[in-house]
């Protein structure tokens, strides 16, 4: 199997870097690889094609958002028709109510919804109405969560300061007593726990919860008059339709969601209980694009053909078969390939080599047409097929020839 050539990419990222800060921008520029492609030409259902005309099979979705296939008929004929009405106008639309009562009628834990652009916006929302309705400054995440880009999110990095994150306490994955201590030694400080429903790191294996960590969080939340906080943001409608807590048994106060919300139009929805609605109402949180009406007519759309086609088993019994046929052909090849989080949201990570080895089979893959990244977890979307598994599973076999014996790689 021949490898790709792409020399256009390289040609315009080296144009792009005298104009855009590193050429790339945002979590875009750490997918850069020297051999790798870096600019799109087109996209089709599970495929996109680079500007030097390679196709490659899609496993980014380009970081979650495309989840019923890129050019979704149904999806993009809804925002035709809502453009010809309009789109940002001086006042709302009528679609904002319908997408709202849809995401009340869909998610299990939600009696309204507000709307945004980023993922980054419904979690800013969810931690400003928390300290809105509890009158509490503090916040507990889990190590390494991610939750945007807000300041409070990376104190420490280049352009923020410690003292952004002073008021976030940090604490381990599945660890229910951890988060006793912590809100023991915090009386009547914390706002809110905030957490993806599993663990998805990056660079990292992704963990399930454990039995009963959830209940156990929940008990903890609702003794202490913490707001329970649900970043969906990236696992949205992959777990479970009604919401990834309808899976795991346990029921939040507030879930954030973006990304497959509008299969790549731009919006974010914040859900919660009726409880937290007043608080909800006193927060000024806003943005000039935030009532855009093509997007919502785009995620009602996506949200009707979700539940039309039971895609949430669809992507899990295709992830499923990714994960299974990828390790039984890295044992083939005398590699063993971990794969972890759930099958829809796939993390790959190759035991017992160097990280840079498992670096150069990514990058093998790619060259071939199978565009996955070494570092963040995968996706898996309604547009893949059966043949696409096939074919990805037959790149990575040679992908794995390439890279020979893997006794030069052991750590």
């Amino acid at each position: 199997m021949t490898t790709n050539d792409t020399s256009e990419s390289d040609i315009l990222f080296e144009r792009a870097k005298s104009v855009i800060p590193g050429g790339i921008f945002g979590h875009y520029k750490y997918a850069v690889r020297p051999s790798g492609p870096k600019f799109f030409s087109r996209a089709e259902g599970a495929h996109f094609w680079d500007v030097d005309n390679n196709q490659y099979i899609d496993y980014m979705c380009a970081y979650g958002p495309m989840i019923l296939g890129y050019n979704h008929p149904a999806v993009d004929e809804a925002a035709r028709k809502q453009h010809a009405e309009g789109n940002t106008v001086s006042l709302a639309a009528p679609i904002m109510i319908d997408l709202a009562e849809t995401l009340v009628d869909m998610v299990d834990a939600a009696d309204w919804a507000l709307f945004g652009k980023n993922g980054g916006d419904a979690t800013t929302l969810a931690v400003m109405i928390a300290r809105a309705a509890t009158g509490r400054e503090k916040i507990i995440k889990i190590d390494d969560g991610y939750h945007g880009v807000t300041a409070w999110m990376q104190a420490g990095t280049p352009g923020t300061t410690e003292a952004d994150g002073v008021d976030v306490i940090t604490l381990p994955w599945n660890d229910v007593d951890a988060l006793e201590s912590a809100l023991t030694a915090n009386p009547g400080k914390i706002a809110c726990f905030i957490s993806s429903p599993y663990d998805h790191p990056v660079m990292r294996d992704n963990t399930l919860p454990m039995d009963g960590y959830w209940a156990g969080v929940e008990a903890l939340c609702r003794k202490h008059g913490i707001v329970l906080i649900i970043d969906e943001v990236r696992s949205g409608f992959r777990v479970d339709l009604a919401g990834a807590n309808s899976a795991y048994g346990f029921t939040p106060d507030l879930v954030c969601f973006g990304k497959g919300l509008g299969n790549g139009y731009p919006i974010s929805a914040l859900v919660g209980n009726d409880a937290l609605k007043s608080a909800a109402d006193s927060v000024f949180f806003t943005g000039t694009q935030f009532f855009n009406a093509v997007p919502m007519a785009a995620a009602k759309a996506t949200l009707e053909e979700l539940k039309k086609i039971d895609a949430a088993n669809t992507m899990t019994r295709l992830g499923t078969k990714l994960n299974e046929g990828l390790v039984n052909v890295a044992s083939q090849h005398g590699y063993r390939l971990n794969a972890t989080g759930i099958p829809a949201m796939p993390y790959y990570r190759l035991d017992g080599i160097s990280f840079e080895a498992h670096t150069a089979w990514i990058d093998e893959c790619v060259k071939r047409g199978a565009y996955f990244l070494f570092y963040h977890n995968h996706f898996l979307s309604t547009a893949h097929t059966d043949a696409d598994i096939e074919r990805t599973c037959n790149i990575a076999s040679d992908a794995f020839a390439a890279m020979g014996s893997p006794d030069q790689y052991q750590e």
